[in-house]
């Protein structure tokens, strides 16, 4: 039975679910046969999957600690609040990905990593080669209003996934996956409410119904996915991990204290997890 691992996106709180890998790392765990990530998700799947402990966050650290990466002065600039395309600096210079063993660790698997189309507002599900790898990450990862607001691949413009597809379950059930793991960002029984940013973009976008469409409706598709993970299909297991509370970390909040206390928290969560998987053996 295909084994499926979805992991959420969330800024900064992605300390966590690195902190949920590499508890899966030290344990040697890696029973998955395909992954989706979303936003700061896909970051965390390409370092859990070429093995390399920590990396995600260390890069992290990189990003909390440089002032290029975010600066005020430019939120009105061509680059936005945060300079996205810095990831490809870091995913290749200050914490490079080892695309040997990405490429060996990945063999045979299916990776997505979910973007949303600028254009129309639906998620787009992105199949990366080595290529591509990065540019997919970066699409997913671009968020409206804050970064420039859209990377563009093929001649198409993207930005995160999580404004179209933020927990892809049902899509992965529709695909045939009945066993899935869901790594999040914020506890289980919370749901989400309109923020700012989807509000805004409903505004802004006002002119383009189906992208007004998409923010309006953002929140309304992530409590669609709780809702399904609250009450799967009889033929579905899905488990979850999330954090116990609200973590201190946050979408656009950081500071190395709070990204390690988080980090330490799905470490824990992370190695808890591959216990009780032993107990059920």
């Amino acid at each position: 039975m295909d084994k499926t691992l979805i992991v959420e996106g969330g800024g900064f709180k992605t300390s966590f679910t690195s902190g949920v890998l590499d508890g899966f790392i030290t344990c040697d765990y890696f029973p998955f046969d395909s992954f989706m990530g979303v936003s700061g998700g896909s970051i965390a799947i390409t370092y859990y999957l070429s093995r390399q402990y920590r990396k995600c966050l260390d890069a992290m650290h990189v990003l909390v600690n440089d002032e290029h990466f975010m600066n005020f002065r430019r939120t009105f600039g061509k680059e936005g609040y945060m300079d996205i395309d810095y990831l490809e600096k870091i995913a290749s210079k200050s914490v490079p990905i080892d695309f040997e063993k990405l490429n060996n660790y990945a063999a045979g698997k299916r990776v997505v990593f979910v973007a949303t189309n600028r254009r129309y507002g639906n998620p787009e599900y992105f199949e990366p080669t080595q290529e591509r790898w990065i540019p997919y990450v970066i699409a997913s990862c671009t968020l409206p209003f804050v970064t420039k607001g859209k990377y563009k691949i093929d001649g198409k413009a993207y930005f995160d996934g999580g404004w179209s597809d933020p927990i892809p379950v049902i899509k992965a059930y529709n695909e045939g996956s009945r066993d899935i793991l869901v790594l999040r960002t914020y506890p289980e029984n919370i749901y989400a409410s309109q923020s700012w940013s989807d509000y805004f973009g409903s505004i802004y976008f006002s002119s383009r119904p189906e992208l007004s469409q998409t923010f309006a409706k953002s929140y309304e598709k992530y409590n669609e996915a709780i809702e399904f993970m609250k009450n799967p299909p009889d033929d579905l297991k899905i488990t979850q991990i999330s954090p116990e509370d609200i973590l201190q970390s946050g979408t656009y909040k950081k500071n190395e204290k709070t990204l390690l206390e988080d980090y330490r928290h799905g470490l824990d969560l992370g190695i808890q997890y591959f216990q009780s998987q032993l107990a059920e053996v």
